[in-house]
């Protein structure tokens, strides 16, 4: 829809979002394939307001980034590619804490050509280095050409925000997209009349109601697994520690907060610690003891646990405490796997991404604090299925139809997955 309202006005595209391989707010394939969209429709003016990043990745990784995007867009673009208008660190760009001021910096920049000013992306970035001024504070700044802004947003445009994670997108969304601004931004941000005919897309729907299209709306989960178990007959035991609790609850529960019939759940609290490697055990010893308790009961089928030790104190870039945490997590698996053969029972051991397993930046040789992007392992642990094969090639999605295979029940159409047992 943005292409179409770009070549019926004989407008102007706008993609904005992070710049970055952090993956975690957006994702650079995300932005190549926008400007492989554009080329195909032989759209000739597209701009990118990029948000630099420093949180996710490199704090000064923002220039080398830069570098291969504008080595891409020439590559995908030829003569009309596409080009930088501004910059901005995302502590303006992508404020969530409702200060206004910051977005209104930004979004004065991508409208108003107002801000700092630079002869190039590359030279807004390195300028900013100049001052000690890393990627997430790098102030909004306009690219300029023959003293002119490269390009401002303006009426009959369109702009494609590329950013998937809702929390970061949000505000500066509503600065462009409603007609009044929220009442936290009174004082902070007079931004004036909205641009009118600006043709607004979110990647995801970032909030409910937001007169914006949206190109990917969240998939609604009919059957997650606890209600295929539910609508079984049997019952289960969901458990984690409060760093941990929703993602056994409510997400794996495909966004539902309320449990389903014959499902039980158990909140072990966290520690009250400033940060996790003071504590890097947590509260795994509770986990474990809650788990290993309802296991030995006999009365559930099916047991969901998390063990928060290896990501919140991988966070942390503390060596010696994610040494701690991983030895902790060891021997508490250690004790489930017991308690569940002893019970007649099997385990599948997995996770959702790494972290502990890289502590140390390989080319600064500072501390790593970011999830990795690792493969993690799977251990199927079933005596009686000690023969069979798993497929190498798994995804989170395979998990649960390979947990409905182990306990004999018939995967529902719904779940997109495969079971990971080939044999």
């Amino acid at each position: 829809k943005a292409v179409e309202h770009v070549k019926k006005n004989a407008s102007q595209l706008h993609l904005c979002g992070l710049l970055g391989n952090g993956g975690v707010h957006a994702h650079e394939l995300h932005l190549e394939a926008l400007l492989r969209l554009a080329h195909m429709h032989d759209v000739e003016r597209v701009y990118i307001h990029a948000f630099t990043d420093g949180r996710d990745s490199s704090p000064t990784g923002g220039i080398e980034f830069m570098r291969q995007l504008q080595a891409r867009a020439s590559e995908i673009g030829g003569e009309h590619a596409a080009k930088v208008a501004t910059v901005s660190g995302r502590y303006y760009a992508m404020d969530r804490d409702n200060r206004w001021d910051r977005t209104g910096m930004t979004y004065f920049a991508m409208t108003k050509g107002e801000g700092e000013r630079a002869s190039s992306a590359i030279e807004a970035i390195q300028q900013s280095y100049e001052k000690n001024v890393t990627d997430e504070f790098i102030l909004p700044t306009v690219i300029v050409e023959d003293s002119h802004p490269v390009a401002v947003v303006k009426a009959g445009d369109a702009l494609i925000h590329y950013n998937f994670r809702p929390d970061r997108a949000r505000q500066l969304t509503k600065a462009f997209v409603m007609k009044e601004l929220p009442p936290e931004a009174k004082g902070k941000f007079d931004r004036g009349p909205r641009i009118e005919d600006l043709k607004y897309v979110m990647m995801t729907e970032y909030e409910a109601g937001l007169d914006a299209e949206v190109a990917f709306r969240a998939d609604e989960v009919e059957m997650p697994l606890a209600r295929v178990i539910s609508e079984a007959g049997l019952r289960q035991f969901h458990t984690a520690e409060t760093e941990k609790y929703a993602h056994v609850t409510y997400f794996i529960n495909g966004r539902r907060e309320t449990p389903f019939p014959g499902e039980e759940r158990l909140l072990v609290p966290s520690p009250k610690v400033p940060t996790y490697d003071l504590q890097p055990e947590m509260s795994a010893v509770g986990v474990t003891d809650t788990a290993v308790e309802h296991i030995r009961s006999g009365q559930y089928d099916l047991v969901i646990m998390n063990y928060a030790n290896a990501d919140m104190v991988g966070h942390t870039g503390v060596i010696e405490a994610a040494i701690k945490a991983v030895e902790t997590v060891d021997t508490g698996v250690g004790r489930v796997v017991e308690a569940t053969l002893a019970a007649g029972g099997g385990l599948l051991i997995t996770a959702d991404h790494g972290n502990a397993e890289q502590l140390i930046d390989y080319e600064t040789g500072k501390p790593f604090t970011a999830h990795t992007t690792n493969p993690v392992p799977l251990y199927l642990v079933v005596p009686q299925l000690a023969h069979v094969k798993l497929r190498t090639d798994g995804i989170l999605a395979d998990v649960a139809p390979t947990v409905l295979q182990v306990m004999g029940i018939q995967q529902p159409k719904d779940m997109t997955g495969r079971s990971l047992i080939v044999g």
